[in-house]
């Protein structure tokens, strides 16, 4: 079935607003896009419909943080790599996340434009993108991945590979941080990537999350030159005084937060700041550290923040900041156990439902047109066997048994 047809899928269970599930009800759409929710809805002439009974209907996730560019772990291959190879790659990761029910993602550096425009045109299926294009590091900061070896710089495992007008991934001070911004959005970021700390993987001496990166004068200049072109910023941080300079100056949302405090989560909530845990990779993470596949260097830091995985939501959630889902994976598999993942913090069922719906839209600006399935949204959405109210089911790969793009089938099995 073409996308933007009409549509209408009978007798589902379908997602409110307040993250509980209606009894079975109809949805019909035409052009993509939702016209009626109810009981008993005539269908037009020759309009194709789906079968939902016994199954439950909810808005296709937002997946707020995921590297369509990342699918190795091993940086000498991504310069063997030609650069067609790796966006053909990218191609394949998107229609991976489609196939498992991701229909919006941000991704936070990697993937251009070009990508972005490629999906929205129908060339590859996939979800809706939007991009940040490049993650601003300063010298030696967290997606500094310089290759001492050879004496050049390379994004952060060389996942940015070196194209034709690649903008800057590294820059310093005020007028160079502006200088790098401004190149950024000319490539058609729709997000800015700051990286306010360090992480949890590279070299012991460059890469802590404990330690500050970029100052908060240069911080300042980020977000500011951003907001002249009404551009958001996001900002990779785990805590400490770098969490709190990109939260002062007007991020949209924090990225990981693995040590938020409660002081930090209550300035969050006052800016209208969001929080993207990104659980699954930290959960990945530490399953490779104690299976022995982490670098010495990291290892410690992984097994210190996998003693305090889960913490940073409970604390954003009692201070009212809001969560949107992430799962910032590598493999770009199971993505979407990041809502078990969730749950598991302690957040409700409905709030983590909520959180990888209209929370995500909400986040990406697309609130008004995406994220629930009510007349005048785009009809996304994902169909389940088993009640998502039990996260659990989120555990398994399988459980996602329909996916609807924009009023199309992408898939669907009744």
């Amino acid at each position: 079935m073409r996308p933007n047809s009409s549509l209408v899928v009978r007798n589902a269970r379908v997602l409110g607003r307040d993250g509980r599930f209606s009894k079975p009800c109809d949805v019909a759409a035409v052009d993509g896009i939702i016209e009626e929710v109810g009981t008993r809805i005539g269908g037009r002439r020759d309009t194709p419909e789906l079968d939902g009974t016994g199954m439950w209907l909810m808005p296709g996730i937002f997946d707020c943080h995921a590297h369509l560019s990342c699918f190795e772990d091993d940086t000498l291959k991504y310069l063997q790599m030609p650069t067609s190879e790796w966006v053909l790659h990218m191609a394949a990761n998107a229609r991976a996340l489609l196939d498992m029910g991701v229909t919006f993602v941000r991704d936070p550096g990697g993937a251009d434009a070009g990508v972005r425009n490629a999906l929205a045109a129908g060339l590859v299926d996939g979800p809706t993108l939007q991009v940040a294009v490049s993650a601003l590091s300063q010298t030696g900061g967290h997606t500094d991945g310089f290759l001492a070896g050879l004496g050049v710089p390379a994004s952060n495992g060389f996942i940015l590979h070196d194209y034709p007008n690649r903008p800057p991934y590294v820059a310093d001070g005020p007028d160079g941080v502006v200088r790098a911004v401004r190149e950024i959005l000319r490539a058609g970021a729709d997000w800015i990537k700051v990286c306010t700390t360090g992480g949890l993987l590279g070299p012991l001496n460059h890469d802590d999350p404990d330690t500050e990166e970029f100052s908060a004068p240069e911080i300042n200049a980020i977000t500011a030159e951003a907001r002249k072109a009404g551009r958001p910023v996001m900002a990779h941080a785990y805590g400490g005084d770098g969490l709190t300079n990109a939260v002062v100056a007007g991020v949209r949302s924090i990225e990981h937060g693995v040590r938020l405090s409660e002081e930090q989560a209550s300035l969050m909530a006052d800016r209208g700041c969001s929080l993207v845990p990104t659980l699954a990779i930290m959960h990945q993470l530490v399953n490779l550290e104690q299976g022995g596949d982490v670098n010495d260097a990291s290892a410690s830091r992984v097994r210190d923040v996998g003693r305090i995985i889960g913490d940073a939501v409970k604390i954003a959630v009692d201070a009212g900041v809001r969560i949107a889902v992430g799962s910032d994976l590598v493999a770009q598999e199971g993505n979407l156990r990041e809502l078990k993942h969730l749950g598991d913090a302690g957040m409700t069922p409905e709030q983590v439902l909520l959180a990888a719906t209209i929370n995500g839209a909400e986040l990406c600006g697309v609130a008004d047109t995406y994220g629930r399935i009510e007349p005048g949204y785009v009809l996304d959405a994902i169909a389940l066997r088993q009640d998502p109210t039990d996260l659990a089911v989120f555990g398994s790969d399988s459980a996602v048994v329909g996916v609807l793009k924009h009023g199309g089938v992408h898939r669907w099995s009744e």
